[in-house]
């Protein structure tokens, strides 16, 4: 999978499953181009969400909720996640 595949893939579930106003979602593997930990094939992304949904929640709340309905991505394509919610 290379890397805009998994940010059309992150952002269909997200949008599907949430009530978002805006979502940005960035590319920011080179962070991590250097890690002993960092795998060939694995990304790190930042979300950036905007979701009245997910502010009516705790925040621990919101990103289980996000880190549920991205479990597969996280397992087999995320070295990293980033997530702010405005």
């Amino acid at each position: 999978m290379n890397i805009n595949q998994l940010i059309k893939i992150v952002e269909d579930k997200l949008k599907k499953k949430l009530q978002i106003e805006y979502l940005k979602i960035e590319d920011k593997s080179f962070l991590h181009k250097n890690h002993k930990t960092n795998e060939k094939g694995k990304f790190h992304l930042k979300l950036t969400i905007q979701s009245k949904e997910l502010r009516k929640i705790l925040k621990i709340n919101a990103m289980r909720i996000i880190y549920k309905i991205l479990d597969e991505e996280l397992k087999k394509y995320i070295h990293s996640i980033q997530i702010l919610i405005n």
